[in-house]
């Protein structure tokens, strides 16, 4: 049996796996493999084959060390020939000690491979697809130890992960006289990338990457002695900021949709003169720390505990903090010259890493019609500010090579999340023709602003909007929201360095409530724990999210709950349209001693001569166990909220956000749709109303189900409200209720969502699952 060292193959995956993410182009990463991993294992052969070809069903030698240089590239195996298409089509390992003597062993001259006997030869699998095969052979007639098939196996799962981040950054280049650039821009070596939908639409334009131009968290230490001369570069460069802001303010106002979003560049002006960032930095300044280190350590320790958050809503805020602290940095790097301009062709589709609001911002809106980030989800700020422009927009593009991406022709599936780089003629014409079936789509929805939200035989169903932020008011309030749903009242503390006091509380929460007045403002109570930290009061746990989070911590820290309710119930004063949300409840004892807080924060109030009254309270309907407490908290509370992010997730045992597992994460998953119902028939019997919150309202087939159900209200990002309540006006409610009634008897997602898009298209509503398919 063929032996390796054990402990030297493992102390190299380690480092093999560094170096690869470390590479700068195919050549040098499957090099990089091959040499490592013969040596790892003592082999006298080390080979990558790689799938090409549209359905992945050819594999090519990419890279050896041991068989004939020459063979790269030329080589092409079908998956049903030989002994690495056995590997690839059975996913499987295969270790022989002669593999000349087995039936599947195909012979190929130019490889020179005929001196070798042993062969082991492993999958190399991302997400069940097999990328390709990592093969070692040797001159000696016998397999290699179980020990070694192991070691393999778990190299090339390694491997799997490392070759296509190398991708995702563009490292990958073409292979040695093997697949062309343009080919691998065509998608033939890769197929079309596939990210997430983000914002409905479809883009056909010109790749402009956009670079972040300074890293906070690479920013070095460095003492200074001139503390006065710093604080003026630092002043130089925060006014030098304020004026772009303002600059893009100013174009934003030039149409509808700018200044729908125009509150985000003014709360930028507001943190550019906060306490919390500029006088914190400038007391690090004056510590003797040089400017870009006292910006790194104060933006740092606000975005430390939102960029581990599983929310991606208030992930996004973080994003917000850091990409002003990047415009900050790049004025003190560059300087009052140091501007860089770009060209923006007519046709833009902006792709980066990470899209921010500034970066759409800086794009003539007349020149933009596409936006492509490498991380972030539908459910993203990015992808929500997208939607308010109309610009459509694809998320999570793991896969694309940005690095070969500028200037290249791409079209955009922003209904499916596809994205095609150089696309042919084919492709090309078919995507012409579904934009502009989408156009005549966008034009008839800005119709229906001012229209009611009722169905065909006159039900109304309250469509309402959620908020977290003063920019996010605006577009809620231009989508005709009927109110806000959901307010998250998290942020306020996350963009401090301290508790906020009650007086700070209240200026926020009375501009949403006077803003929307009279429609109703559905305030949820302070939600930290889980994915939700507060850099000044850390929660360190070692399963956050069943452990210490929302209403168990404001429970547990009373001073900190009584301030907030009594923010909220002087900012209501005079106005009357406050209701409280309890997050996370899973049991009465909750309910109980939170509203004897509430009662007891009023009670203060009025002794003190304020004029408050007592809102109704509510509770989030998103664990398990409240599903099961339903009736019993019905006669405790005013209203349900279900919360069906974090509620399928419980009930799924998934994260949504995790690429390994994002598959099984299905809002019409039918556990998910009986436990809303179980909810929505206690809801019915008690008179206890019951809305929906999470992003499924936004999900047309998942909204037709839901009212199907007997869901009255939903509450939405404010991209999704002209676009439900065209679904709202289209179906009568017996039809709904029909549809609920044949799902409600399906197994499983696919079929579900299958029938109730077919019901969609038969009303003449394709458009709202893909462009053209009306």
């Amino acid at each position: 049996m063929l032996t390796g060292n054990a402990h030297n193959t493992l102390k190299s995956l380690h480092s093999l796996v560094q170096e690869v993410n470390g590479a700068n182009n195919l050549d040098q990463v499957l090099a990089l493999i091959v040499r490592r991993v013969k040596v790892a294992l003592g082999a006298d052969v080390c080979s990558v084959y790689l799938s090409i070809g549209d359905a992945r069903d050819r594999l090519m030698l990419m890279a050896t060390d041991g068989l004939n240089p020459s063979a790269v590239g030329q080589v092409v195996i079908e998956r049903d020939t030989g002994l690495v298409g056995q590997v690839a089509r059975k996913a499987e390992s295969v270790n022989l000690g002669n593999a000349p003597a087995h039936p599947s062993y195909r012979y190929f001259p130019e490889t020179g491979e005929e001196r070798y006997h042993a062969f082991l030869g492993a999958p190399i699998i991302h997400h069940g697809d097999v990328l390709g095969v990592l093969v070692v052979q040797s001159h000696r007639a016998e397999p290699f130890v179980e020990e070694m098939e192991t070691f393999l196996f778990t190299i090339a799962a390694q491997l799997s992960g490392a070759i296509l981040h190398a991708e995702a950054q563009g490292r990958l280049g073409p292979p040695t006289g093997g697949v062309s650039e343009k080919t691998l821009l065509k998608g033939e070596f890769s197929g079309p990338v596939q990210g997430q939908p983000g914002a409905p639409g479809v883009a056909i334009g010109r790749a402009v990457l956009i670079h972040p131009f300074a890293a906070i968290e690479s920013v070095p230490d460095r003492h200074i002695t001139d503390v006065e001369a710093e604080l003026e570069h630092f002043r130089e460069a925060l006014e030098r900021v304020r004026s772009d802001v303002h600059e893009m303010l100013a174009r934003m106002h030039h149409s509808p949709a700018g200044q729908a979003q125009a509150g985000l560049f003014d709360a930028y002006l507001m943190m550019l003169d906060s306490d919390s960032l500029v006088e914190g930095i400038e007391l690090r300044i004056r510590s003797g720390v040089w400017a870009p280190a006292a910006l790194r350590e104060v933006v740092l320790e606000h975005v430390k505990a939102f960029d581990a958050m599983e929310d991606p809503y208030l992930r996004e805020r973080a994003q917000d903090v850091r990409d002003l602290a990047r415009r900050v940095l790049e004025q003190l790097e560059q300087g009052a010259d140091g501007r860089l301009a770009r060209e923006y062709p007519k046709d833009t589709v902006l792709v980066g890493e990470e899209i921010t609001a500034s970066m759409l911002a800086e794009v003539p809106q007349t020149h933009l019609v596409g936006v492509v980030s490498v991380r972030g989800s539908r459910t993203s700020h990015m992808a929500m500010l997208a939607s308010a422009f109309g610009i459509p927009a694809v998320m999570g593009a793991e896969g694309l090579p940005l690095k070969r991406v500028e200037g290249a022709a791409i079209i955009a599936d922003g209904y499916s999340g596809r994205l095609y780089l150089n696309p042919d003629e084919a492709v090309s014409l078919e995507y012409i023709r579904l934009q502009r079936e989408e156009e005549e789509l966008a034009a008839g929805l800005r119709g229906l602003r001012h229209q009611p939200a009722v169905t065909v035989d006159g039900f109304a169903i309250e469509l309402m909007a959620n908020t977290g932020l003063v920019a996010d008011i605006r577009p809620a309030q231009a989508s005709g929201a009927q109110g806000v749903g959901l307010y998250r009242t998290e942020f306020p503390f996350m963009i401090r360095e301290r508790f906020p006091s009650e007086e700070e509380q209240r200026a926020v929460y009375q501009q949403v409530l006077d803003t929307f007045h009279p429609l109703p403002v559905v305030m949820r109570t302070l939600d930290i724990g889980g994915d939700k930290n507060l850099s000044y009061f850390p929660i360190v746990e070692e399963n956050p999210f069943l452990g210490w989070r929302g209403i168990r911590v404001t429970l547990d820290h009373p001073e900190i709950f009584m301030i907030q309710l009594r923010a909220m119930l002087r900012a209501n004063a005079g106005l009357g349209n406050l209701q409280i949300l309890l997050p996370m409840v899973t049991s009465l004892r909750e309910v109980i001693s939170a509203r004897g807080y509430i009662d007891r924060a009023y009670d203060e109030l009025v002794e003190e001569g304020y004029k408050v009254t007592r809102p109704k309270v509510g509770v989030m309907i998103e664990v398990p166990a409240a599903i099961y407490l339903a009736p019993e908290l019905a006669r405790r509370v005013d209203f349900f909220s279900l919360g069906t992010n974090d509620l399928a997730q419980y009930l799924l045992a998934v994260d949504r956000n995790n690429v390994h597992v994002s598959d099984i994460f299905d809002t019409l998953h039918p556990s998910l749709l009986r436990a809303i119902k179980q909810v929505v028939e206690v809801s019915e019997q008690s008179g206890v109303p019951v809305s929906v919150c999470g992003e499924m309202a936004s999900d047309p087939c998942a909204a037709l189900a839901l009212i199907g159900m007997g869901i009255k209200t939903l509450s939405m990002s404010a991209s999704g409200i002209l676009r439900i309540k065209w679904l709202v006006r289209s179906f009568t409610l017996e039809q709904a209720y029909e549809l609920y009634a044949e799902v409600s008897q399906m197994e499983a997602p696919a079929p579900i969502r299958a029938h109730l898009e077919t019901a969609l298209r038969d009303a003449g509503l394709g458009g709202l699952v893909r462009a053209g398919k009306s």
